[in-house]
């Protein structure tokens, strides 16, 4: 026979067991007077006499009178209650002093149940008292004020209402399974969907600072670099006029200074003011066009002062000139090829990966079109699209879980954070965009990639689950039935007490299956109807349909 999980005995463990069998006297009785109603109905004499040799030889039981018989079932009939489907001798309803009604308590205030075993534990059943602590009442209420949860109708009396099983070889023949509510925890979360792309302040589309021509190409798509890399080599003639310009004003600003020191009134000579003047307004002018020179070509990416260069001879001077702002690698792989004083080096300006490059050797560069995109792909943006009723349950801070087609099964998820969330809708899709930081260090993710993402909006380490499909809805209220704490009892009547409930968090998948947070109305360690509990749930509505 079949066995169902029932509530575990005072004294013991959960239990898997059905209902013992009868005395095999008392189950020959009965099988005989069946026998022998049947039997004396059709007169078939032959028949009771088989049956009786069967069961003597079977039982060492001889055969009682027929009359005797006859007067034990028509006993049995006449015990059943037909209202609960029970024997009159056993129903609860019938006669309350079998099993005694708790006490009834009213909607309590913080939590708005009937019968509430936060505030009222005694009406739980369990078979030792339970404890109810301050965190269990913090939890809840934590709970309630986070979201609007569901009522109950206060002039709906279903949690008055007790349902009562023949035996446990009934519940064990309808499929009924018991399970005790549990502490786990539970997660509320926001879906929606959303792309990646690259963060906007870790990509560059990089240009080079003056037109001219592509010289060479150093990098490729795909490659790695960090800061400073040059990327391609631009022959310019901006670059070369520059050079030229920093050479005369450097020459013409020590020519001026040399004519102004030897204008200067020396001891026994005397200089005409004007000249002197005018001296000084020279020298000064060539002052400000080396520093204008320089900083020509520090803006072009090649720093030089003027004071490291100054007393150099004209060959010195322009080989210097010649490399100026290529990196010491780079001028020894150039020195002894024939290479223009022109180059200007395109440089990578941050750390990350060359993601686009249209850069080729010979063609035009210009300033308003990028030779080379550069990416920091460590780091990605997540822009979700959340609908706007459910976008005031966004917050910065709170993590996200992404993942795209691409990537399948639970373990795939991965893991971001909120970082803005919009303060206003998009025009055409009437969602509100949500950013999230990204990690991607193994560069799982591509940029505008569409996948689906889950915003955790709220976090319950240590609530009270039991499977989804133990709570129902009554059409007025939320109940799961749940097992009085004698039901696994031997002799106890299997009786179910209805008990109205408020979810929380409903459906979060665990890896036995969905389950249902229960905010109000369970303590852990009451055994509620799981498998088949609707068939409680049809009797209930049986007899509300009787009752109007």
């Amino acid at each position: 026979m079949a066995t169902v999980q029932h509530p575990p005995d005072a004294a013991g463990p959960p239990v898997m067991r059905s209902e013992p069998p009868a005395p095999a006297r008392s189950r020959a009785r009965r099988v005989l007077a069946c026998v022998a109603s049947a039997a004396l109905a059709v007169g078939s004499v032959v028949g009771v006499a088989a049956g009786v040799a069967t069961l003597g030889r079977a039982t060492g039981w001889q055969l009682p009178k027929a009359s005797a018989l006859l007067r034990e079932a028509r006993a049995e009939a006449d015990d059943w209650c037909q209202e609960h489907g029970v024997p009159e001798s056993a129903c609860v309803e019938c006669r309350p002093t079998l099993l005694p009604r708790s006490p009834a308590y009213k909607p309590c205030k913080d939590h708005d149940v009937a019968d509430c075993p936060l505030c009222h534990p005694d009406v739980a059943q369990l078979p030792a008292g339970p404890a109810v602590t301050a965190a269990d009442r913090d939890r809840a209420a934590r709970a309630l004020a986070f979201a609007p949860r569901p009522e109950n109708d206060p002039k709906c009396k279903k949690h008055q209402r007790r349902l009562q099983l023949a035996s446990d070889e009934l519940a064990t023949r309808l499929g009924i399974g018991f399970a005790p509510a549990a502490r786990g925890p539970v997660e509320e979360v926001v879906a929606a969907t959303g792309a990646t792309e690259y963060d906007p302040t870790r990509v560059a589309r990089v240009t080079p600072r003056v037109g001219g021509t592509v010289w060479r190409v150093e990098r490729q798509a795909g490659d790695r670099v960090r800061r400073g890399d040059v990327l391609a080599l631009v022959d310019s003639a901006e670059v070369g006029k520059a050079k030229a310009e920093f050479q005369q004003a450097l020459v013409q600003r020590d020519l001026r200074r040399e004519t102004l020191d030897k204008l200067r009134p020396q001891a026994g000579s005397t200089v005409p003011g004007k000249d002197l003047r005018a001296a000084e307004a020279a020298a000064l002018e060539a002052d400000l066009r080396e520093a204008a020179a320089e900083l020509a070509l520090s803006n072009l990416g090649m720093p030089v002062r003027a004071d490291d260069v100054r007393g150099l001879s004209p060959a010195d001077l322009a080989g210097r000139m010649q490399f100026l702002g290529l990196p010491e690698s780079l001028v020894y792989d150039l020195a002894g090829h024939t290479a223009s004083s022109n180059l200007l080096a395109v440089t990578a300006p941050l750390d990350g990966e060359v993601v686009s490059r249209s850069a080729t050797a010979g063609e035009r560069a210009d300033p308003t079109k990028p030779l080379f995109t550069v990416a920091d792909t460590a780091r990605m943006w997540l822009t979700l699209r959340v609908r706007p009723d459910d976008a005031d349950r966004v917050r910065p801070g709170q993590p996200v879980r992404f993942r795209h087609p691409g990537h399948t099964g639970p373990a795939e998820w991965d893991s971001g954070t909120v970082v803005w969330v919009s303060p206003a809708a998009d025009e055409k899709t009437r969602t509100v965009p949500v950013r999230v930081d990204l990690p991607n260090p193994s560069d799982r993710h591509h940029a505008h990639t569409f996948g689906t993402a889950e915003v955790v909006i709220r976090h319950e380490p240590d609530a009270v689950v039991v499977p989804s499909g133990a709570v129902h809805w009554e059409g007025c209220c939320h109940v799961v039935f749940v097992g009085d704490k004698d039901y696994a009892k031997l002799d106890a009547p299997k009786v179910v007490h209805v008990r109205k409930v408020r979810p929380g968090a409903t459906d979060v998948p665990t890896p036995l299956g969905p389950v249902t947070e229960v905010v109000v109305g369970l303590l852990p360690g009451e055994w509620i109807a799981t498998t088949n509990s609707g068939l409680f749930r049809a009797e209930l509505l049986k007899n509300d349909l009787g009752a109007g």
